[in-house]
């Protein structure tokens, strides 16, 4: 079984990024699973905190990447970037540098906008952070929903041919998981 875990940079309720991995669960080949797991909890990077793992909700985030074969990130774009969370959480999991949880991880990037360009720049961006990471970013093919709002709904993809564009990549993403197990 390939068990991943997927964050969303997002922290509304009724973010699109949270939808888009929620309605990846049901789309997810035979013998994986996708796990969606919220960030809402990590605290501010602090370095004077930056000790023994970090805070329980830090260390329980770290575990639960560990454990996982791969990380589906999902991002919104901010002013033509990543979320500050996203960018928080990542900061905090890259501890210690170099010999993190993300060291060697492979990682897909997916995002989900209500514009028509999707998230392509803050996804650029996502690959330029985990590329200091040392995670190993999955680079074809992309996810990018835009229109979201019209291809999401109630935690599903409801468009088929984004469903189609997603069930490809998780195929794909997977199989190279699998490879690197």
């Amino acid at each position: 079984m390939t068990n991943l875990i997927g964050i969303s940079g997002s922290l509304r309720q009724d973010s699109l990024n949270t939808m888009l991995l929620e309605g990846m669960t049901e789309l997810m080949p035979d013998g994986a699973t996708l796990v969606v797991r919220s960030i809402a909890d990590v605290p501010l990077y602090n370095g004077d905190l930056d000790v023994d793992g970090g805070p329980s909700s830090v260390r329980a985030l770290k575990d639960a990447i560990k454990a996982a074969d791969g990380l589906v990130i999902a991002t919104p774009e901010y002013n033509y970037g990543i979320p500050g969370v996203l960018k928080n959480a990542i900061d905090w999991v890259s501890r210690p540098a170099f010999k993190s949880v993300l060291s060697g991880k492979p990682v897909a990037i997916v995002g989900a906008s209500p514009g028509i360009v999707g998230t392509a720049r803050a996804q650029a961006e996502l690959r330029n952070v985990l590329f200091g990471t040392l995670a190993e970013v999955f680079p074809y093919p992309e996810v990018l929903v835009g229109q979201g709002r019209q291809r999401l709904a109630d935690d599903q993809v409801t468009d088929e041919g984004t469903r189609k564009a997603i069930a490809e990549m998780l195929e794909r993403y997977v199989v190279r998981v699998r490879r690197s197990a």
